[in-house]
């Protein structure tokens, strides 16, 4: 046995895509990030994710776990430009997409473009607004564009949405529907701290006195460079086993009796994505069932739908989820 360890420890491969420089990209990316954010690993590396593979996030969580913040500062570390918008219930889609104004001087209409052009847009709250706000990401959110007076606009890129919501408070809120939440790649989960995370957090906002948390954070990464990670993770190598793994986990969705509503094909692209991104981050080119499985919860839990009754007995779809990966055959 003992032999067996050593030469799998011996063994070596040499990457096809030269990844040396995504890594240390990821880790300085990591490092600015903990310079503030205290904890919270999965959802940093979720983001990272996320921005590798070209998709967006919501990440929900209570008020005060610096899903925000994070969003913020993981904007900081990359030179692009940055947006935050506030979604209320009074907000419209011509606040965020932007409208025609008529020029007096040169006779004609103009399109003043709003803060949705951007790199990286942080929609704070997102729930907070009315479905025709919410509807006005549609295509934005999957064509990278907005049609505007049958003019059509391209986003710059990288483009990626951030968006906030708090799961608990439900006043004043509107429920997202399912088609704009199956455009968003992943659904981050932002737990509380630990007791020793939140001592560490106490210490390090008293240790930084007045300094603001966006002026410790130090840019490392640049708009090309982003751009050329993306596409170096579009090449990373997944054999057809690998492939019929992730078509069995989402049909699997559609056949279980705990759900209403299973995943449906645009699930399997983000999961092939995600998997690719995880492997890069970890410097593989190719990718293992591992990185499927990880990919697997945040990917699906916001995708399908619980059935009442099972809802009601408190079963939640990162349950129902969690027991199908184990039940489904890994392959090897």
């Amino acid at each position: 046995m003992e032999q067996t360890n050593e030469q799998n420890e011996n063994l070596e491969f040499t990457n096809r895509i030269d990844l040396s420089e995504l890594q240390e990209a990821v880790e300085a990316i990591r490092v600015e990030l903990h310079k503030v954010i205290i904890g919270q690993k999965a959802m940093v590396d979720l983001l990272i994710a996320s921005i590798l593979s070209n998709g967006h996030s919501l990440i929900e969580g209570v008020p005060g776990v610096a899903k925000t913040i994070t969003a913020k500062l993981i904007a900081k570390t990359m030179q692009v430009d940055f947006s935050r918008i506030q979604f209320t219930p009074d907000i419209m889609p011509s606040d965020i997409l932007g409208t025609s104004i008529f020029n007096m001087k040169k006779s004609e209409f103009e399109f003043k473009s709003g803060p949705i052009f951007s790199n990286i847009v942080l929609i704070d709250e997102i729930n907070r607004a009315p479905a025709k706000t919410q509807a006005a990401l549609f295509e934005v959110m999957e064509e990278r564009q907005i049609t505007i007076d049958g003019t059509t606009y391209k986003m710059e890129k990288p483009f990626l949405v951030f968006a906030t919501q708090n799961p608990i408070e439900q006043e004043g809120t509107y429920r997202l529907p399912e088609a704009q939440l199956d455009r968003f790649l992943f659904k981050i989960e932002v737990d509380y701290p630990t007791l020793e995370e939140e001592v560490a957090i106490i210490e390090t906002h008293h240790n930084r006195k007045e300094v603001k948390k966006t002026d410790v954070i130090k840019t490392v990464m640049s708009a090309e460079k982003v751009a050329k990670f993306q596409q170096q993770v579009q090449e990373i190598i997944i054999e057809q086993h690998l492939m019929q793994y992730i078509a069995k986990i989402v049909t699997s969705t559609r056949e279980n009796p705990f759900l209403y509503l299973g995943a449906s094909p645009r699930a399997s692209l983000a999961i092939l994505q995600a998997s690719k991104a995880f492997a890069a981050m970890q410097g593989r080119d190719f990718v293992t069932p591992e990185d499927i499985k990880r990919s697997a919860i945040p990917v699906l839990q916001h995708r399908v739908i619980v059935t009442p009754e099972r809802e009601m007995e408190g079963v939640t779809s990162k349950q129902v989820i969690k027991q199908m990966l184990e039940t489904i055959e890994i392959p090897r």
